[in-house]
């Protein structure tokens, strides 16, 4: 084996190429990408300056580094009333966690690429939901360790984001599953094939895994554990530094992990791309072809912050329970119609 292909084996070996490369170097890219995104749309919706004028050749972008700078230098203050270990820790693993969904999701259809065994791969689908599903519980845990009032407050607001979108997120994205009837996700892409996409056969499904991704991630209009007129930085308030940055930014990967399940299961997988035998045509295009999908699903996501106010927590709760949770019992309900009429 030569050195080039040596290098190339450790570099698309699963693990590696999902969970390192794509996982934390891709959805730390997009992250500051949708960052940088969500202020130019805002900015241009709303008639703002907005960071033009520290760089305009740029687009703004040196205010992204700014930023950046900022975080990675500033003095991490840890106030003496936190709890210690857990106030550390939480947003580290929290992020981890957000990325693991990487590590569990086929993005090919040749078997030699499969990040999983052939028995667990059977259920690629339950595991990255489950897994998707955790980080949340570190940012409660961060605002509970911070012992402060506001800190508290925005990590019960959490909790209860938690309960509503929870559900809608797993029912809307298993409708997919339920007309195909099995929880492979290299079985559900291959049956939406080039045309059968579950966004034009389940639009209902589409719209509820957005609105609960936007809630499970805090984005706009659900950025209620944060709120700054009632708590401040919510979980947040008592971080700073690198540690801050690390609560953010996961926010952003674990959206970009959502919407790359969403792209799987909804938008056709690595479709229209046909995945053939070898490194590029079996598992670079395929995945590539996933990631930009689930880069638009994300984009899409961060340009509501441009267009919506903030919902009162009240407000979300009740838009959850009484309107996004029927509607994802309804695609359930379309998938099982379809099931049976066999349209896929």
């Amino acid at each position: 084996m030569s050195l080039l292909s040596a290098l190339l084996a450790i570099i698309f070996y699963p693990p590696i190429w999902q969970l390192l490369i794509l996982g934390f170097g891709g959805a730390l890219l997009i992250a500051i990408v949708a960052v940088w995104f969500e202020r130019k749309a805002a900015a241009r919706v709303q008639r703002r300056i907005g960071p033009y004028w520290a760089s305009p050749r740029l687009g703004g972008l040196l205010h992204l580094v700014a930023d950046m700078m900022r975080y990675a230098f500033q003095q991490v203050i840890i106030p003496r009333t936190v709890d210690y270990f857990p106030f550390l820790v939480a947003p580290i693993v929290g992020m981890a966690v957000s990325i693991l969904p990487f590590a569990v999701v086929p993005l090919t259809s040749n078997p030699s690429y499969w990040p999983l065994p052939p028995g667990l791969i059977e259920y690629s689908l339950l595991l990255a939901l489950a897994i998707s599903t955790l980080p949340p519980i570190f940012l409660i845990v961060a605002g509970w360790a911070a012992n402060n009032p506001f800190t508290i407050v925005g990590g019960v607001r959490e909790a209860f984001i938690i309960l509503a979108y929870e559900l809608i997120a797993i029912l809307s994205l298993l409708a997919s599953a339920v007309t195909v009837g099995s929880f492979n996700i290299v079985d559900i892409v291959e049956a939406q094939g080039f045309v059968k996409w579950f966004i034009i056969l389940n639009p209902l499904a589409f719209i509820a895994a957005l609105i609960a991704i936007a809630m499970s991630t805090s984005a706009f209009p659900f950025e209620i554990p944060e709120s700054e007129p009632e708590v401040v930085a919510g979980p947040f308030t008592e971080y700073s530094g690198i540690l801050y940055a690390l609560n953010m930014g996961g926010a952003y990967m674990r959206r970009f992990a959502f919407s790359l399940i969403v792209s799987l299961v909804l938008l056709g997988g690595w479709y229209p791309i046909v995945p053939g035998e070898g490194v590029v045509t079996g598992y670079l295009l395929p995945s590539l072809v996933v990631v930009a999908k689930a880069t638009l699903v994300t984009l899409a996501i961060s340009f509501l912050r441009a267009v919506y106010g903030r919902y009162r927590l009240d407000q979300a709760l009740d838009l959850a329970w009484r309107l996004v949770l029927p509607l994802s019992l309804a695609a359930i309900l379309l998938a099982l119609i379809e099931a049976y009429l066999g349209i896929v």
